[in-house]
């Protein structure tokens, strides 16, 4: 069974680094999922812990797991106010001419029969706001960007990358192609603040993937 690394534990927080490529809840066609590990992850506890929030099946990294309905509203309530601080890394399969910004652009969900369900960016779209910051240029043109989203739209960072770049995360079969060298999008959750009142931050970070490692992102 896959190993789930905890990064941070307290009454009522975990937070998981999460492997590249299992998917939170169970895929329609059956398989491995997250759920499958709950109950393994009460760690004495009488309930399951819950995630708070999402991430794609290919993006590894922080993620939150509410373990009673309490926390779970509260957390909820900290995403929604744009409280939660999320850092993430990604490899963009090109170069990137300037060093830092910030992507402002709504997103919203489309589907064909062709094509399936992916996300575009259109005026009439959810607002969606992520800042970046290139981290170094890689051999083979791929460059390494630290992406902080201010809103958690679904797969905001993918589309908003493919946009402000005119190149997908590296691997991206749905905004970019596949690449040979990997075998995921290259997408990672590398850190996650959760403020609390009363109490001290929920503060994780993830170490980085073999695969990140491999290519010289570290």
């Amino acid at each position: 069974m896959t190993h789930i690394s905890i990064l941070y534990e307290d009454g009522e927080a975990l937070v998981i680094d999460k492997p590249a490529g299992l998917p939170i809840e169970t895929p329609r066609k059956c398989g491995p999922a997250l759920e499958d590990h709950l109950d393994q992850l009460k760690l004495g506890f009488q309930r399951a812990p819950v995630p708070v929030h999402r991430l794609d099946t290919d993006t590894s990294g922080c993620l939150l797991l509410a373990r009673n309905p309490k926390a779970l509203k509260r957390f909820n309530k900290a995403f929604e106010e744009k409280l939660v601080a999320k850092t993430y890394l990604g490899i963009v399969a090109g170069p990137v001419e300037e060093e830092e910004g910030t992507i402002d652009l709504a997103l919203s969900k489309i589907s064909s029969e062709a094509r399936g369900w992916r996300m575009i960016v259109a005026k009439k779209g959810k607002p969606s706001v992520t800042h970046w910051t290139k981290r170094k240029e890689l051999e083979g043109g791929l460059t390494p960007v630290e992406f902080r989203p201010e809103t958690g739209r679904t797969h905001q960072i993918r589309v908003h990358a493919e946009h402000a770049f005119g190149r997908s995360l590296l691997g991206d079969p749905v905004y970019g192609h596949k690449d040979a060298r990997v075998s995921r999008t290259m997408l990672h959750a590398s850190a996650l603040v959760v403020p609390r009142e009363g109490k001290p931050d929920i503060t994780a970070e993830a170490p980085l993937p073999a695969d990140f490692i491999a290519l010289g992102a570290e």
